[in-house]
């Protein structure tokens, strides 16, 4: 409220004519970077706000699928500051963590980076068991002041174990088969579950959940990166682009 006073204030002393004839131009272009750093504020504010209502998960969308021990976690390439700038669309939000796990990440880049770099630590520690790796990365996000702070949740899969980790601290273990995140995640779900019951292999199904998320959601687009990982603990990234040439 008292930055928006403080504007309406210089906008209102800008534009009026007889305090211009008075005003030098040294004075003039002062009150013009001072507006343009209030709005700037304003608007760093807001985004804030938005990104903590919507827990770090706007302005992407990443989908696990697991069919037929076949696990695989796609991602599309946006980032978005706040709600009106694209500022990159080829993005890599899907990797390998360690040696038999993949994940997909939703929220600041950073911030997501920052615990998948911990989650790595806890998989060393505890190998071949994810959920504990990502239960005690859970105890430390809840408890760390720092860790509290980072915007972000990610989704996360062995050959056995599919996870979402939130914001808050939070682990789910699905067995369904189908977990998605991020601005587009209800679009990228109900598409899944329903192509589920075809014939369709886990890549194919995810693909084309996403392509209808993407379709969707304006934080969504269609450039695609995915891992997946077979039953034998075996991780591979796939060629979206190769895919895009075989029309699936």
């Amino acid at each position: 409220m008292m930055l928006h006073s403080l504007s309406k204030t210089i906008k209102s002393f800008l534009l009026d004519p007889a305090l211009n004839a008075t005003t030098n131009s040294t004075d003039r272009l002062f009150l013009l970077s001072s507006l343009r750093s209030l709005t700037q504020i304003a608007c760093h504010s807001s985004s804030t706000a938005s990104s903590h209502t919507s827990h770090g998960m706007h302005g992407t969308t990443v989908l696990c699928v697991s069919k037929d021990g076949n696990t695989v976690i796609m991602a599309d390439g946006q980032v978005t500051v706040g709600s009106q700038a694209v500022v990159k669309s080829t993005a890599k939000k899907t990797r390998k963590i360690g040696e038999h796990v993949i994940g997909g990440f939703a929220g600041a880049v950073a911030d997501c980076f920052s615990l998948i770099d911990r989650l790595e630590t806890k998989i060393e520690a505890h190998p071949g068991q994810l959920t504990r790796a990502a239960v005690e990365l859970a105890k430390e996000w809840r408890t760390d002041r720092y860790l509290r702070h980072l915007e972000a949740s990610l989704v996360v899969a062995d050959k056995q174990t599919i996870l979402e980790i939130y914001g808050n601290g939070e682990v789910l273990q699905n067995d369904e088969g189908v977990i998605s995140i991020g601005s587009g995640s209800s679009y990228a779900w109900a598409a899944a579950k329903a192509l589920m019951d075809t014939d369709m292999d886990a890549i194919s199904i995810t693909k084309k959940a996403m392509n209808i998320a993407a379709d969707r959601c304006v934080f969504t687009n269609k450039n695609f990166s995915c891992f997946q990982i077979n039953n034998d603990g075996e991780i591979s990234e796939v060629d979206m682009e190769e895919e895009k040439g075989h029309g699936k």
